[in-house]
């Protein structure tokens, strides 16, 4: 009830916005007054293109497209969009795909927005709308064009480990591991997946397989163990699979030479053993400079 109370609110805002009284300013005009003109020059302006850094806890999505039938993060943005769009459907593309209980702190997403509400006041509005699993960071007006999938530079995604004892906390949002493990082995193993490789043994089945990953950093800070991979793109589950093989090393489970002999088999890795989704995270998905408004550009149009 209080979710649909703060929809309510929220989808109402455009209304509320214009019965609002202003303090006059010096010039005999007020703050509503300008706030009309800026919706004015909106709607002069046409659909507007917005992107925004978007994180989420994935513990209870069956991940980040939209599905007809399961709740996911693009359904339950693109359903606050449509809340305040009088039901029309708004489409949201975001720059990574997580699958189901994998969560997000760096995800990015892009919209087009042709309702009057200004920059500031959406934000408030979506920020009402959206379950508590799901946190938007601040809108930048970018152009028509934008589409956050193809202009990331590169996608960080990070696995945590806790390697201690029992912690239903942090094992939350980390892969539970209790024997020892070999960092200084998961790192010389984590070196065979850095260039450009077919990763069909890593990874779902997928027409063009080949992918480039730049870095992978195994990492230990008292009794977490991080893994960092970053790559311009990767398979369904390929980083979980590539973590459950850094984790078959780390137990003496499995050398690096057989880690590099399934790399080059094509057939599944281990016979296809996957790390559980709750320890991964889209950690950073980093757009060119390029391809955004600047902040005074966005500032000035909305003056």
């Amino acid at each position: 009830m209080r979710r649909e109370a703060r929809a309510d609110r929220a989808a109402a805002a455009e209304g509320r916005l214009q019965k609002r009284k202003m303090p006059a300013r010096k010039d005999g005009s007020t703050k509503g007054d300008l706030k009309e003109a800026n919706r004015k020059r909106a709607r002069e302006g046409g659909p507007v293109r917005y992107s925004a850094r978007v994180e989420y806890d994935g513990t209870d999505f069956a991940g980040f497209q939209i599905q007809s039938r399961s709740r996911t993060v693009q359904g339950e943005l693109e359903r606050a969009l449509g809340r305040l769009s009088g039901g029309s459907r708004i489409r949201v593309e975001g720059a990574g795909r997580t699958d189901a209980g994998v969560h997000a702190r760096g995800q990015v997403i892009a919209f087009t927005y042709r309702g009057r509400l200004g920059r500031t006041e959406l934000h408030r509005a979506l920020t009402a709308l959206l379950p508590r699993d799901i946190g938007l960071g601040t809108l930048r007006r970018v152009e028509a064009g934008f589409r956050p999938r193809y202009r990331a530079m590169y996608r960080e995604y990070r696995y945590m480990v806790w390697n201690g004892p029992p912690s239903p906390l942090r094992e939350r949002h980390a892969l539970a591991v209790r024997e020892p493990l070999d960092v200084e082995a998961m790192g010389e193993a984590a070196t065979v997946f850095v260039g450009r490789h077919d990763f069909s043994a890593f990874g779902g089945r997928d027409k063009q397989p080949v992918r480039t990953v730049h870095e992978v950093r195994v990492r230990r800070q008292g009794r977490w163990v991080t893994i960092v991979v970053i790559g311009d793109a990767f398979l369904r589950q390929m980083v979980r699979r590539m973590v459950a093989a850094l984790l078959r090393v780390g137990r003496e489970q499995a050398t690096v030479d057989e880690v590099r002999r399934e790399l080059g088999s094509r057939a599944p890795a281990f016979a296809g053993e996957t790390a559980p989704a709750n320890g991964l995270v889209l950690w950073r998905v980093p757009m060119g400079p390029s391809h955004r408004v600047s902040e005074e550009e966005q500032d000035k149009r909305e003056r």
